[in-house]
């Protein structure tokens, strides 16, 4: 079938990317550091740190992940918000030779110790406030070394000390915690420092990041990112971006959290590469915390997720920001409101523009054209290198502006799930085109549609949330017969979960089953309307059929 798309891309965007010149990650990140050395790299909480001290504290990192004898292919775990500690982690990670494992820090100790156990990492980096929770289960991981940080621990004495004693004793944000042997952020810098760092040859299969997620189904699994996987992605959004941006000259806000496959990707990694200055945003639930951040720099880029938009939207400060550098508004990780998009652009005078992907191909596969001044509802179209296939439950691709499946090849998508072959295998075609198991179609022009999701899989703020891993933390509850999960509209994050359930215990609440949740899942991830019913529909094999409850909801 004729590929109606390969006639639409933007001006100025080749057709193909090559990243022949790019023998790993860290040749661009050094590449990096030597152009743009004197250039403020990340700012936080008023701290700035330039590309050249990025280098020097990433090597120091790098030496003392080495000193413990971290070889090639070891697993690193980070779990931290936006803060300068995390990217000097991030690249000494990856200098050393080693995979990175991200963990997002809001996770249970029930979720912390699967992605541990799974990936097998013994060395993990932790900001003190989730300190707690590896407590209760590093006994039961491969963890061996332990770095402990405080939020201020990078800002400088008086700062650090301030910020450090607000986060402790005032906002009483870090819960007790004992970890025999841990150590401080900059001790282990010290050590690394005196200790020095060896280059490690890589090479582009070398696997950079074991990014998890649940897939399209089922339980958390680790996207196994390659050096080339996420390089090319790096590449592909740069040649997107190049017509609309400078060298040297951008400044990005970062809310999005960085161990978010979208963040990562498209602002550490990809506004790293042309030394652009990226204000790193600890917590963007504190809206109007975020919008005096922004109040103080001259921001050309942001992006971020549509309930983030609407949020910033809602705040009465907001709309007397000086937007007149503005360049570009990339939105993703769930669909972008039609409402919310013209709101942005009114306000903003920037267009809000959508991209797509998934955490398995590293993550963007198709982005909307930069100089775009209308929203047009589309995930835009496939970027350089990549081939979108639309195909029925068969495999077959279908024509033109029907919807199916959406299937993408490219040199971005995953090497595989890591440790799971049989998951692998069902998630690729024969031709190498990964079913993403959302459905949608493209247009005559060539652009793609996001319809709906195939499987059942609920978006809470961009998160992915799946039905199993809910129903299981429910039916653990001594009172539950059944239970089935679905998503409902929200007018705050997109869709929120709802659960159905057969009591065994007639006397239960619905208060009582969401506390039962909140020891056991992640806040996105906790139902937020309950429904109790005498039975559930199920197919004639007993599968319940969650789509006749969605079409009841």
């Amino acid at each position: 079938m004729e590929k109606i798309w390969l006639k639409s891309y933007p001006q100025g965007v080749p057709a193909e990317i090559s990243i022949a010149h790019v023998p790993s990650l860290v040749a661009l990140f050094e590449n990096a550091c030597a152009t743009f050395a004197d250039k403020v790299a990340y700012i936080s909480m008023d701290r700035e740190m330039t590309y050249r001290q990025l280098d020097e504290q990433t090597k120091a990192f790098a030496g003392w992940l080495q000193s413990l004898g971290m070889k090639k292919g070891d697993r690193v775990a980070l779990m931290m918000p936006n803060l300068l500690q995390y990217p000097v982690a991030l690249f000494g990670t990856l200098r050393a030779g080693c995979v990175v494992v991200n963990c997002n820090p809001l996770y249970t100790p029930r979720e912390l110790e699967h992605q541990l156990k799974d990936s097998g990492a013994t060395v993990i980096v932790i900001v003190e406030n989730f300190a707690h929770t590896l407590e209760q289960v590093i006994a039961h991981t491969a963890i061996k070394h332990v770095v402990v940080t405080p939020m201020g621990e990078m800002l400088g004495a008086l700062k650090g000390m301030l910020v450090n004693l607000v986060v402790r004793h005032v906002k009483k944000l870090v819960p007790a915690w004992k970890i025999p042997g841990a150590i401080g952020f900059k001790s282990a810098l010290a050590t690394g420092q005196s200790r020095g760092w060896q280059p490690v040859a890589l090479v582009r299969d070398d696997i950079a990041f074991l990014q998890y997620t649940g897939g399209t189904t089922g339980i958390s699994k680790g996207a196994m990112l390659t050096h080339a996987n996420i390089a090319a992605n790096v590449m592909q959004a740069h040649a997107w971006i190049k017509p609309v941006v400078r060298d040297g000259e951008e400044f990005i806000i970062t809310a999005l959290p960085l161990y978010h496959i979208f963040a990562l990707t498209a602002n550490c990694l990809t506004f790293l590469m042309i030394g652009a200055r990226n204000l790193l945003i600890a917590n963007p639930r504190d809206i109007p915390g975020f919008v005096k951040e922004w109040a103080k720099y001259p921001v050309t880029v942001v992006t971020g997720v549509n309930t983030l938009f609407n949020a910033l939207l809602n705040n009465p400060d907001f709309d007397k920001l000086d937007f007149s550098t503005m360049n570009v508004t990339l939105g993703g990780g769930m669909a972008v409101q039609g409402t919310v998009a013209d709101r942005w652009i009114k306000v903003t005078g920037s267009a809000l523009l959508q991209a797509y992907g998934l955490t398995e191909t590293s993550p963007a596969a198709t982005i909307n054209p930069l100089d775009m001044k209308v929203f047009n509802g589309s995930i835009g179209l496939p970027i350089s290198s990549t081939e979108v296939s639309i195909r029925d439950d068969y495999g077959h691709e279908v024509p033109m502006t029907q919807v199916g499946e959406i299937c993408v090849r490219g040199p971005q998508v995953m090497k595989g799930y890591w440790q799971r072959p049989e998951e692998t295998e069902n998630v690729f075609y024969p031709d190498n085109f990964l079913r993403t198991g959302d459905v949608g179609y493209i247009d005559l022009q060539g652009y793609v549609f996001l319809v709906d999701r195939k499987k059942d899989m609920i978006l809470v703020s961009g998160f992915n949330v799946y039905p199993n891993e809910v129903e299981e933390a429910v039916a653990m509850h001594p009172g539950v017969m059944d239970v089935a999960a679905i998503g409902v509209t929200d007018e705050h994050s997109g869709e929120a979960v709802k659960i159905f359930v057969v009591r065994k215990d007639p006397t239960i609440t619905a208060k009582a089953l969401i506390e039962h949740c909140r020891g056991l899942l992640t806040g996105y991830k906790i139902p937020k309307h309950v429904e109790f019913r005498d039975d559930l529909p199920r197919t004639n094999v007993g599968k319940i059929l969650r789509r006749a409850l969605k079409e009841g909801a």
